[in-house]
């Protein structure tokens, strides 16, 4: 498959390869990568995190009941959405999982400052730009509709995201 580009990037492509698509690249890695830590800490309690049980109870402070439940949802949905961002793979599915998470977060997180709700924000902010943009062509996903067609797969990826977590908060 060869791509057509345009007048700004030919000069700088290498096999196809623009500054967009390492730039994409080094988004999903550290977004994807620090995503999938904050899951491992919540599940696992790796990277001084406090473990499922400890996370479970926090979880029911905050009106997340049962705690358990919805401390390992989160859990599996950073891990999950984070690996596959890292990975380029699946990436509006990602990118809507990971929105569903951080929806919950700013949630549960707004009415405590600024410094507590802006990572979630951040990373909100990130997915969906990465969501509407695509994963690059440094990814699993390269060639596959959703990395050329990014309007419609982003809006989808906002739609799945919102709606994940509008029932998470309705049922919790």
């Amino acid at each position: 498959m060869t791509a057509t580009l345009n007048a700004a990037t030919r000069d700088t492509a290498v096999n196809g390869v623009t500054g967009a698509d390492i730039g994409l690249l080094v988004a999903r890695v550290g977004f994807g990568g620090l995503l999938a830590v904050h899951g491992s800490q919540k599940l696992f309690g790796w990277f001084n995190g406090y473990g499922l049980d400890a996370t479970a109870k926090a979880f029911t402070g905050m009106g997340y009941d049962p705690g358990k439940f919805f401390a390992t949802l989160a859990g599996l949905s950073e891990i999950t959405g984070g690996l596959l961002l890292v990975l380029g793979l699946l990436t509006p599915l990602a990118a809507a999982i990971a929105l569903g998470t951080m929806l919950n977060a700013l949630n549960v997180t707004r009415g405590n400052g600024f410094a507590m709700w802006e990572p979630a924000a951040v990373y909100a902010i990130a997915v969906v730009a990465i969501g509407f943009t695509g994963p690059g062509r440094i990814s699993l996903d390269s060639g596959r509709p959703w990395q050329r067609q990014g309007l419609v797969w982003g809006a989808a990826a906002v739609v799945l995201g919102v709606v994940g977590a509008l029932i998470t908060l309705a049922v919790k």
